[in-house]
């Protein structure tokens, strides 16, 4: 989510990846909220942090859950380090729509997050 979102509000002010330790198919719940508020995934995958160490260089990171805070590994030349905790929704237990419910409030936190950060740095790109 959070890297569509940075995507869609400032993709000519950073090159955007996303990339974890064990990474698997987005989750159909993350699809659905995304498309909600008009970002397509379709372009979108998982992938694995091992594409990019010492093959990118990375200005600024961050990280949206402890365990990838935790685990991160030193990328050189990075500036700025960022940690955004938010709850995974995904283990979120329930019925169906209280883990929708569940996905749509982590999008909005992120979506709020990101737009505040911009904000900060006078850069909020208009959709």
């Amino acid at each position: 989510m959070a890297e569509a979102l940075l995507r869609e509000y400032a993709d000519d002010h950073f090159e955007v990846y996303s990339a974890g330790f064990d990474p698997k198919p987005i989750n159909p719940f993350t699809i659905k909220v995304m498309q909600e508020i008009g970002v397509d995934l379709g372009s979108h995958y998982s992938k694995d942090i091992s594409q990019f160490l010492g093959k990118t260089h990375f200005g600024i990171i961050v990280t949206v859950c402890a365990k990838a805070e935790k685990n991160c590994p030193t990328f050189p030349g990075v500036s700025t380090r960022l940690f955004w905790p938010f709850e995974d929704p995904v283990q979120t237990e329930g019925t169906e729509e209280e883990k929708l419910a569940k996905f749509r409030e982590i999008r909005d936190q992120i979506d709020s997050k990101i737009k505040d950060w911009l904000k900060e740095r006078g850069i909020l790109k208009t959709a």
